[in-house]
């Protein structure tokens, strides 16, 4: 289950990342219009979502009972026909970055999760744990990890549309 998980999110980070690298910082940080993020605030929320998964993983092994979670079509995530409010805590800063900056950033928030991952005794717990989650309620912990990489892919195709307007 850990390495289908980690091929998942390698793949999909290598499509970000493909995507941001060559940009410029003035198009990085660039905002399509006024209600849209720029391409450096998607990828700050994205670290910030990745920071927090594990935050919400760790807690979940930790304190909650195993049990058998309902599995949820956390698939949906990749439908940006629906809007998703992004929660407080994994809000982008207003700041600029550089995109080395970005990528330095987003390469640690992988490194901690994927030996966060790595170093879980029993990973079939994560199967039968659940935390709540912000935009799907109680949700299993492999989804919580499975919801990173979908989450990321909703955001490439919204960098791939920013690239459009800010190139």
């Amino acid at each position: 289950m850990i390495a289908t998980l980690l091929a998942q999110l390698k793949t999909t980070r290598a499509q970000l990342l493909k995507e941001i690298e060559l940009l410029n910082d003035k198009q990085f940080n660039q905002r399509p219009d006024a209600n849209s993020w720029s391409i450096a605030q998607i990828c700050h929320h994205l670290v910030l979502v990745e920071a927090s998964t594990i935050k919400a993983v760790a807690w979940g092994l930790a304190s909650q009972p195993t049990t058998q979670p309902q599995r949820l079509n956390v698939l949906l995530l990749t439908d940006r026909t629906t809007k998703l409010a992004a929660p407080n805590i994994v809000e982008p800063t207003d700041k600029p970055f550089e995109v080395l900056q970005m990528l330095t950033l987003l390469s640690d928030t992988r490194e901690q999760l994927t030996a966060f991952l790595l170093g879980i005794a029993e990973p079939s717990l994560l199967a039968k744990k659940a935390v709540k989650h912000p935009a799907f309620g109680q949700l299993a912990l492999d989804q919580w990890i499975e919801q990173v990489y979908l989450h990321e892919q909703r955001h490439i195709e919204q960098i791939q549309e920013s690239k459009k307007i800010v190139s």
